[in-house]
């Protein structure tokens, strides 16, 4: 079995400024600079939450796009302790971590101790305020994943 080049990159608004395209195509970008292959690109809206998200996931493939990724990157704008498990992001790492697919997230700020953190079970939680930290992360991710 031949290991997956391409990064899954799934997105949510990404502050007031940047939409959730914007946000897969900024991270995209980074890591395309850093030499990688195109990464097939997730966007999703904001507000999605237990039957809507996992409609949502299922209508995307997002499962079987899950396990043909060499590893699924997380991009939210913030993460806090309260509401963590209905939020996004910590679907979509739950849904790696299941998969067997490493997973990493990009946040805009987060305000999760250690132990909510690794509940995330991210390998790496890298910080962008902008678009372009979102393409500078993108290019650290797309040289450790």
């Amino acid at each position: 079995m031949r290991i997956p080049e391409r990064l899954l990159i799934a997105a949510c608004p990404f502050g007031r400024r940047l939409d959730e395209v914007r946000a897969c195509e900024a991270v995209a970008e980074g890591v395309r600079a850093a030499g990688r292959p195109w990464p097939d690109l997730c966007p999703l809206g904001s507000g999605k939450a237990g039957g809507e998200l996992q409609a949502l996931l299922g209508e995307l493939d997002f499962d079987g796009r899950l396990r043909a990724a060499r590893a699924l990157v997380v991009a939210a704008w913030g993460l806090r302790r309260e509401g963590l498990g209905e939020s996004v992001a910590f679907e979509l790492a739950t849904r790696a971590r299941q998969a067997g697919v490493p997973a990493y997230g990009i946040l805009g700020g987060s305000r999760l101790d250690e132990f909510d953190a690794r509940m995330m079970d991210l390998q790496v939680m890298l910080e962008a305020r902008d678009e372009e930290g979102l393409r500078e992360a993108g290019r650290e991710l797309g040289s450790i994943a």
